[in-house]
């Protein structure tokens, strides 16, 4: 039986460039196990900082632990980004670990879906969806999932004349009150988010936050434990146990993530059954509300003082080091790092697409 071509795609054009390196490095160690080996071969094509997309001897030093080449943005021309190398026509299955903008956002997906190529992980619509929190939170309303009160702003109301700006903070501080958390509504890893705990604080959130997107969303805050729930499948999916994250930082932002020993895992989270129970019910209805597939972390907060459970976010293209919350939780539910990355190549290959739509008679 021949082997299966994976093409392996990472790096991308976003903050969580690095993030993406470490998560295929897992990945490409996973096809190496097991009956994997039999099964797939990995053609690693790894997309630098500026666009350009560079074929396997690169990407595969890159992996080995090498230095990615150095981005030339002021010489690269329109022409050059985005030119497959040869080996892209060679993929018989996509499994992209791109990480924030221009990688999980719809984007990538879009071009994969061009290529009438199977790939792990959302279409467009729930990629785009995923990455934007206001379209996002207004899927969930629409679906009946509880949530945070939030507000939108956008970057015209920050950056507009001395009398707009005071009373949009004014109606910001009534609405939502103190502490809050102030977001662009596009970025991953927590860039550009802040917690804020009074006026002063809150302005220069809302103009740090325009710098990075023009739309804005501001979020109450709760008093709440930080669960998370690991979703796996198409039409049909399953949710894996709940895992908790604790830290001791003010809230969970991008050092607190990446900067080993800042934050623990405890899985599966020391919850009464019901709430786990809840908690999993409402990652698939989240998922499937998104239109996901193949895969997702759906993150919650659980405010233990009236049991309730609210929706934070999801995450159509988590972190997969060896470390990372997802594939912790499914080695927790039994399933092991690389019978999961041959689950979602199955996955992925099942998906509805525009290739495998039936035909109507």
């Amino acid at each position: 039986m021949s082997k299966l071509n994976v093409g392996l795609l990472f790096g991308g054009c976003s903050g969580e460039h690095e993030v993406s390196i470490v998560s295929a490095r897992a990945i490409a160690k996973a096809f190496t196990a097991g009956e994997n080996t039999a099964k797939y071969q990995v053609t690693p094509i790894y997309i630098q900082k500026d666009g350009i997309w560079q074929g396997a001897d690169v990407a595969q030093a890159i992996l080995q632990g090498q230095a990615p080449p150095p981005s030339a943005e002021a010489e690269t021309t329109a022409q050059q980004r985005w030119q497959l190398p040869a080996e892209a026509a060679t993929v018989d299955v996509w499994f992209p670990i791109l990480h924030g903008p221009n990688g999980e956002d719809g984007t990538v997906q879009g071009l994969l879906q061009l290529m009438q190529v199977p790939f792990v992980g959302a279409g467009v619509l729930g990629s785009a969806v995923g990455m934007d929190k206001i379209a996002m939170k207004q899927v969930f309303a629409q679906v009946g999932l509880p949530q945070v009160a939030y507000q939108v702003v956008t970057r015209s109301q920050v950056w507009s004349n001395p009398c707009i700006f005071p009373k949009l903070c004014d109606d910001l501080e009534a609405q939502l009150g103190y502490p809050c958390f102030v977001k662009p509504a596009n970025l991953g890893s927590s860039v550009g988010i802040a917690k804020v705990r009074n006026r002063a604080e809150l302005e220069h959130a809302l103009d740090n936050a325009a710098s990075y997107d023009h739309r804005i969303i501001v979020e109450a805050g709760v008093t709440a434990r930080e669960v998370e729930c690991a979703v796996l499948g198409n039409e049909q999916p399953k949710a894996s146990v709940i895992g908790e994250i604790t830290y001791t930082s003010d809230f969970y932002d991008y050092e607190t993530k990446y900067t080993a020993g800042k934050a623990d895992l405890l899985i599966p989270a020391p919850l009464p059954p019901a709430i786990a129970t809840q908690i999993q019910e409402m990652a698939v209805q989240a998922f499937l509300a998104l239109d996901g597939a193949c895969l997702a972390r759906v993150d919650f907060f659980y405010v233990e003082a009236t049991q309730t459970v609210l929706i934070n976010e999801i995450n159509t293209l988590p972190g997969f080091t060896a470390t990372s919350m997802y594939p912790e939780l499914w080695a927790a539910s039994g399933i092991a790092f690389p019978e999961l990355v041959d689950q979602l190549i199955q996955f992925a290959l099942q998906k509805p697409t525009a290739l495998n739509q039936p035909t109507k008679i």
